[in-house]
């Protein structure tokens, strides 16, 4: 799995994800999360999950962890271009409840 840290103009940040997120890579990118969580650089986080085919238990928990760490920071936390099993998973876990979930938008042709 790869990770892909963008700073934007408007003191958001975006973290777009490549691969499954599963426990071994959640494991990789748990670090880059922890330094994140250590910037306090925004009070946006936007994770980009569109090249994320795949969620476990351990990429829930992820997201989940990083959500609360940054709520205590008074930061928030939103995923965009959710789509498939990843979208369907974080409805059945009410996830979307607590984080704002942007599902993935096909470009349709006029």
């Amino acid at each position: 799995m790869k990770l892909e840290y963008i700073q934007g103009k408007d003191s958001q940040i975006t973290l777009v994800i490549q691969g499954e997120m599963d426990a071994d890579g959640c494991r990789d990118i748990q670090p880059y999360l922890d330094q994140i969580i250590a910037q306090e650089k925004g009070p946006k986080v936007l994770i980009d999950l569109n090249q994320v085919p795949f969620i476990d238990s351990s990429g829930i928990g992820a997201i989940v962890y990083l959500y609360k760490r940054l709520r205590e920071q008074n930061c928030t936390l939103s995923l965009s271009q959710v789509h498939g099993q990843p979208l369907e998973l974080l409805k059945l876990l009410r996830i979307d409840q607590a984080i704002s979930i942007n599902p993935f938008v096909p470009v349709t042709e006029k």
